[in-house]
């Protein structure tokens, strides 16, 4: 019998909860693997082959190698965790975030500076 959730429609929000923690499991600890060099550097080498080595969906691997972090969020993926993998890209959590968006980083600092986004936001696609 599943639980009624009463915070699980939050406009733009998506929330990491027990069930996603569980849908998530091998994404983060895939995302955590990289905080050891000799990982990130496997990893790079051959970033297919390093994730079939964990039970992940086709859904969150595949959301690995595009760099879709919304994707990734979508199928359990933790914004914590998911840090391990964009700084083994060299980008910092401004330019992961502000992709995730749909802007800029200069528009999303700006963003961020002035406040925060308001409750009715809904991420734009860009490309």
């Amino acid at each position: 019998m599943a639980l009624k959730k009463p915070y699980a429609d939050v406009p733009g929000t998506t929330i990491f909860d027990a069930d996603m923690a569980r849908r998530g499991y091998h994404l983060n600890q895939f995302c955590m693997s990289l905080m050891k060099a000799e990982n990130r550097e496997r990893f790079k080498a051959n970033e297919r082959a390093y994730l079939d080595e964990w039970p992940m969906t086709e859904e969150q691997k595949q959301g690995v190698l595009t760099r879709d972090y919304n994707r990734m969020i979508a199928a359990g993926g933790n914004i914590y965790y998911l840090a391990k993998l964009f700084a083994t890209d060299g980008q910092s959590f401004e330019q992961a975030a502000s992709s995730m968006t749909g802007m800029s980083r200069e528009e999303y600092r700006a963003m961020m500076l002035a406040g925060g986004r308001s409750p009715d936001w809904k991420p734009t696609k860009k490309g």
